[in-house]
């Protein structure tokens, strides 16, 4: 199956298949937020700016990674584009690998004419560090204009897939690759980064390391709607670690490193527990994929609503600002 295929294909999958977790859960319904009936505090003073990768964003929000390169992919990445240069958030772009193969998908990848200030980060597969090179990621950032690369490691979903399931040696060839000029950040797709992957972060030259944890799309379901029409190993699609416990243990390990928390954080007051447990910014993909298809005014009022829902949990613990949220939580 050739990339555009596929790509099409996780697409349909995305929209109409069963792709989340069935057991498997983020973790977060595990927590709740510390309220603060007595914080002194206005909800007008709840700021949300965070900054990141040199920009000041207007929330601690970024548009996860979706796609590109297929036919309805530059009508979906306009869109997304279009709420985040709106509303100050970031964005990932889809994988890049099909643009360094087909230089002709480039249009569906090229949002700056409609996001021209918005954080925008490349992204690309870590395991395509055997194929590309040093000049091969320059020219991915250079060619979307992205002001970040994002290295997604993503296993399990590509035993699933029957795709690139040779590991070995990586982290060394990326190690040797950095520093690069630009920001680099690595991420898992949606199976979440353990204590032991973090363990074996530390001391590269990473500006944020995203956990992307299990309890939202499981990417190894998603590979099996594509192969098979179904789902015929579900117990194989629920491996994962979950967000809030991926949170955990990579801010453990890596106490100093922006963290973003996606996987399942579907909610503005879920963003606010993984805050409390220690990310930095939160990232969202699936539910806006949907609105995409409607245009980008519809993406910016799903952002818009989560924002609200988020600057309210704040609020409601008494934090100003979204660092302050960090410990203002205790399990059930």
């Amino acid at each position: 199956m050739s990339t555009l295929e596929r790509k099409r294909k996780h697409l349909q999958a995305c929209l109409e298949g069963d792709v989340a977790y069935r057991r498997t859960t983020t973790g977060l319904e595990r927590f709740r937020l510390r309220y603060q009936a007595l914080a002194g505090l206005a909800l007008s003073e709840v700021d949300l700016t965070t900054p990141f990768l040199g920009k000041v964003l207007q929330a601690p929000f970024l548009i996860g990674a979706m796609t590109g390169g297929e036919e309805n992919g530059e009508r979906i990445n306009l869109a997304l584009a279009e709420a985040a240069e709106a509303l100050g958030v970031g964005m990932m772009l889809g994988s890049g690998r099909i643009l360094l193969e087909r230089p002709e998908a480039l249009p569906s990848f090229r949002v700056r004419r409609v996001a021209p200030k918005a954080l925008l980060i490349a992204n690309l597969g870590l395991a395509q560090l055997r194929r590309y090179g040093r000049d091969d990621l320059i020219r991915l950032v250079e060619l979307v204009e992205a002001d970040a690369l994002a290295l997604h490691v993503n296993p399990l979903q590509e035993a699933a897939q029957k795709g690139d399931t040779d590991f070995r040696g990586l982290l060394e060839r990326l190690a040797a690759l950095l520093p690069l000029p630009f920001p680099v950040l690595l991420k898992e797709v949606g199976h979440g980064l353990s204590r032991e992957a973090a363990l074996a972060l530390r001391g590269l030259p990473l500006a944020a390391v995203d956990v992307a944890g299990a309890g939202g799309t499981s990417w190894a379901r998603v590979e099996e709607w594509v192969r098979f029409g179904e789902v015929r190993h579900p117990e194989l699609c629920e491996i994962g670690i979950p967000t809030a416990q991926a949170i955990q243990e990579v801010r453990a390990v890596l106490p100093e490193i922006p963290l973003i928390a996606s996987g399942g954080v579907y909610t503005g007051t879920d963003a606010v527990k993984t805050l409390a447990l220690g990310a930095d910014l939160v990232a969202v993909a699936r539910p806006l994929l949907r609105p995409a298809l409607e245009g980008g005014e519809r993406v910016a009022a799903w952002i818009g609503d989560y924002l609200s829902e988020m600057r309210i949990a704040l609020f409601a613990i008494g934090a100003r600002r979204p660092g302050e949220a960090r410990g203002r939580i205790e399990p059930l």
